[in-house]
């Protein structure tokens, strides 16, 4: 009798669960080893979220940041199953989907990010832009497009949260809009970019006076309104008129995954151990957002993009090795330092000694993303997209 080949299900497309199954696909298997893999996400796209930003500008297209699974994954043998996940067996080891076929798995990847808390203030579920996915851009881009062909002679934004979005959001509008826009950078902490590296806070701090972004400090949303914000500063409230309250804020662990059984922080976050399994269940992995882990040397690992992205190859060697019989790595993550873009031609990055701001940064800014992009294939078609486009637009004009 033929034994069935081990199915890994991996639910969430972003940086960890697309990269761990492609780098599963790329992994040396025997033939009677090689495992089905599948794929599942709610979007048909994945989204390529550092470079969100230059949607906003025009100086990115949608295909070059967010490609469609379909056309990644294809000739990689994974396999793409788009729906939305409505229960987790870890039990039965199954996936149940809305509207949509039964997932049973031998190996389970949790890989579904985050979401944005927009209900933690009033009236921020119904008037706050949230700026995490393809959608959020397209929807916040109507809006924008709406106020510019207004009769209005200023737009007045408020972006809360002075962390790296908050910061990259105002610089891009800012160019955008430019005379006719009204920034407002809302921050509950008495500093902007209050965990990065001094140099791009300093950098930060420039570009955003440059480009006259006020900067409320040390204060609290209260509530949004349709045309208006109230922000508490010192006990005292005061309500503003707004056209566009952008929310940047924190990232929520989804219900989902909140649901299951499984040893959680008080984010709602699964604890696992260095090799990313899951506590009392060797055959569940789990990485980024969602994940309260502790590498080999016991530091604390962040929730961010440039983790995920190196955690996914732990990942998918670790499901290797446990199906081929072969000693388990505990994850090390390594800093690499830290990039953003600050308006149109303009960046900063910090670390590994290397400290660069301006046009410069810019560039080596899209060139390391260039590198990050999940296939060859997509590489070279968006790499020969950026140096021929402005060859085209200059014969244009």
């Amino acid at each position: 009798m033929t034994q069935q080949p081990a199915r890994i299900c991996i639910l969430g497309g972003g940086f960890g669960g697309l990269y761990t199954a492609l780098r599963l696909s790329q992994l040396p298997w025997e033939a009677k080893q090689k495992p089905e893999i599948v794929l599942v996400d709610q979007s048909d796209r994945f989204v390529f979220s550092p470079l969100l930003y230059e949607l906003l500008t025009g100086e990115l297209q949608t295909w070059e940041i967010a490609p469609p699974f379909e056309e990644i994954l294809q000739n990689s043998g994974v396999r793409f199953c788009q729906g939305v996940v409505s229960e987790i067996d870890i039990d039965n080891q199954r996936i149940h989907l809305q509207n949509g076929p039964e997932i049973p798995y031998d190996q389970l990847v949790l890989a579904l990010g985050g979401e944005t808390p927009l209900d933690i203030v009033p009236g921020g579920t119904s008037y706050a832009y949230p700026f995490r996915s393809i959608a959020d851009v397209y929807r916040l881009e109507e809006r924008l497009r709406v106020l510019e062909e207004s009769d209005s002679d200023k737009i007045r934004v408020a972006i809360v949260g002075a962390g790296y979005s908050g910061v990259e959001l105002a610089c891009k509008l800012a160019d955008r809009l430019k005379e006719k826009g009204r920034f407002r950078l809302i921050e509950q902490s008495d500093q902007i970019l209050r965990t990065s590296p001094e140099f791009n806070r300093e950098s930060a701090s420039e570009a955003l006076e440059a480009r006259g972004v006020f900067i409320d400090l040390e204060t609290k949303v209260e509530s949004i309104g349709q045309d208006s914000i109230s922000l508490e500063y010192k006990n005292q409230v005061d309500t503003i008129p707004v056209d566009v309250v952008i929310w940047t804020v924190g990232t929520r662990v989804t219900p989902i995954v909140r649901s299951l059984p499984l040893k959680q922080n008080q984010r709602g976050q699964i604890t696992t151990k260095p090799t990313l399994q899951v506590l009392d269940h060797p055959e569940i992995f789990a990485l980024g957002d969602l994940v309260d882990c502790h590498d080999a040397e016991g530091k604390q690992v962040p929730a961010n993009a440039q983790a995920a992205f190196q955690q996914a190859d732990y990942v998918a060697w670790n499901i290797w090795a446990t199906l081929t019989n072969r000693p388990l790595l505990p994850f090390r993550y390594q800093y690499l330092g830290e990039m953003m873009t600050l308006g149109l031609d303009n960046a900063t990055l910090a670390g590994l000694g290397i400290k660069l701001n301006g046009p410069l940064a810019y560039i080596a800014r899209r060139l390391a993303y260039l590198y990050r992009l999940p296939t060859l294939d997509h590489q070279l078609k968006v790499g020969f997209n950026w140096l021929v486009r402005p060859i085209i637009d200059t014969l244009v004009q």
